[in-house]
C-alpha cells in the first residue's frame, strides 16, 4: 500500500478530506533518517506468517482502522 492510498483511507475512516500532500523534506526533518520509509516506502509481505497459519485480525486496513477508531 502507498502512503497516498493509506492517507486517503485514513482521511475517509475519520471523514476528512486528505488531499494536501506533505513535502518530502518536511518528513525528513520530523523523522530524521526514519522519513525514508515513509517517503520511497517499504514492501513487506506476511508470506512466512502466512504460510504458518496466521491469521491476521484485520486483514484489511479498512477494517483495522475502523477498529481502531471506534
Amino acid at each position: 500500500m502507498t502512503n497516498r492510498a493509506f492517507t486517503a483511507a485514513l482521511g475517509a475512516a475519520v471523514h476528512r478530506p486528505a488531499f494536501l500532500p506533505v513535502p518530502a523534506f518536511a518528513i525528513g526533518l520530523i523523522l530524521g533518517e526514519g522519513a525514508i520509509v515513509v517517503v520511497e516506502g517499504q514492501r513487506v509481505l506476511p508470506e512466512a506468517t502466512q504460510e504458518r497459519g496466521y491469521a491476521f485480525t484485520y486483514p484489511t486496513l479498512d477494517g483495522a482502522l475502523a477498529a481502531l477508531l471506534s
